[in-house]
């Protein structure tokens, strides 16, 4: 099996059965993972900021650093791809408060609203998520069947 990285704001719509997409450290970073289950083709975004606003220059450079710019940009190319609405699942993962416990900016929360908001415009909705709290979390996905699965601290589980 192939493992492809997806770095803080970047994304990847993958058909190939020997490839498994992974991202790492989603303190407050958002993974969005888009899958359809009958082409099997599978996005993963990992979305680091929910608005494009403060920062235009690096919206055109890395546009899938911010919800508001990668997501739309992501699900356009699994439509590329041939995705269709009655044949996928959104699964949300991360979106915590680890460098920021008393809430002061609460990133996690907003990168998870603007992803939900991005989605809902686009008639996708949520299957399931593994969100909030103080955990970072690292998500592996699997394009041949979707699997899910997400780790922290020696802990490992599935969604």
């Amino acid at each position: 099996m192939i493992r492809r990285t997806i770095g803080i704001g970047e994304w990847v719509v993958s058909d190939r059965s020997d490839e498994l997409l992974e991202t790492f450290a989603l303190g407050s970073c958002v993974a969005v993972l888009i899958y359809d289950v009958k082409i099997r083709v599978l996005g993963m975004i990992h979305i680091a900021l929910p608005d494009s606003a403060i920062d235009k220059a690096r919206s055109v450079s890395l546009p899938g650093y911010f919800a508001d710019t990668g997501l739309p940009l992501m699900i356009e190319e699994m439509k590329k791809k041939g995705a269709a609405k009655p044949n996928i699942w959104v699964k949300l993962v991360g979106g915590a408060s680890v460098m920021d416990p008393g809430l002061l900016f609460d990133i996690g929360r907003r990168n998870i609203v603007a992803a939900k908001r991005i989605l809902w415009r686009s008639s996708l909705g949520i299957t399931a998520e593994d969100t909030g709290g103080q955990i970072s979390r690292t998500v592996k996905a699997d394009p041949s069947d979707g699997g899910i699965t997400i780790s922290t601290g020696g802990e490992t589980w599935c969604i």
